[in-house]
């Protein structure tokens, strides 16, 4: 009798060892010489997409705490994660899914002594500090503290890292009263600069009420990001009640006075708690 075909081998894995290197073998498979011609067109930087794609998939999942849902996409994920690997692997050979695997292994053992040696902390606060220490011996040609936060982040949640960065060391304010004495300083400043006429200046201004709005969320212990997708959200809903609710009145949304949008809007606002 010959061996199963990969694809059709028993699903139930006793470990996740197993399971992990069922997946890694059927990636390298679709790559292989008779694997899926798609698959094995991709290169890194075209694949690079479909990475950034599914993680936001899988945040849009974990934020609607749907248990299967967030399963499926963290596998999504970890697909693209095994693929890029491959593709490197195959190409220039430069490391493997097993570096991958120890490399980060490694780098959570060294960087938590606190929990793998006999180093003592007292907080989270404290385990940060320690975090970012050990990150400056690791890599001694960083000439800022700055330089490990990717430019390609959403530039909101870029501002909340820049800001959480920076309070590792101090710089920071020292309540969340000041934060928002803060935010409502840039508000004036931004409305001094709309009444100049000066786009850029606007532009600045708003930048840096955007980024004072990312500070507030850090000391609230908030996610910006989670939160304007939710605001994104609530507004896209109440958005499409009004436009329902138009087509039932048979009324053209440029027909209607501020007054009637406004009345529509707050009937759509009942309308979720209703």
């Amino acid at each position: 009798m010959t061996d199963p075909p990969l694809l059709i081998m028993a699903l139930a894995m006793s470990t996740p060892a197993e399971a992990f290197t069922r997946l890694v073998e059927i990636v390298a498979r679709l790559r292989a010489p008779g694997g899926c011609p798609w698959d094995r067109e991709q290169t890194p930087h075209s694949a690079l997409p479909y990475l950034l794609e599914e993680a936001f998939e899988a945040a849009e999942a974990i934020d609607h705490a749907e248990p299967h849902t967030v399963c499926e996409e963290l596998g999504d994920l970890l697909l693209q994660v095994l693929f890029q690997t491959q593709l490197v692997a195959d190409t220039t050979a430069a490391f493997t899914i097993t570096d991958v695997v120890e490399a980060i292994s490694e780098k959570l053992i060294r960087r938590h002594p606190h929990v793998f040696d006999e180093t003592v902390v007292k907080d989270s606060a404290e385990v940060l500090a320690h975090w970012e220490t050990i990150k400056r011996e690791e890599k001694p040609e960083r000439r800022s503290m700055l330089e490990g936060i990717p430019r390609q982040l959403p530039s909101l949640l870029r501002a909340f890292r820049l800001g959480q960065k920076a309070s590792r060391v101090q710089f920071d304010w020292g309540t969340i009263d000041g934060v928002l004495d803060k935010v409502i300083e840039e508000v004036t400043e931004l409305r001094q600069s709309q009444g100049t006429g000066n786009s850029s200046a606007c532009e600045d201004e708003l930048g840096d009420l955007l980024f004072a709005l990312a500070q507030v969320a850090r000391w609230m212990d908030l996610d910006p990001e989670g939160a304007l997708r939710r605001a994104n959200t609530r507004f896209t809903t109440r958005f499409q009640a009004m436009e329902q609710r138009l087509q039932a009145m048979q009324r053209e949304p440029a027909s209607l006075s501020a007054d009637e949008w406004n009345t529509l809007w707050e009937e759509a606002k009942a309308g979720e708690n209703a």
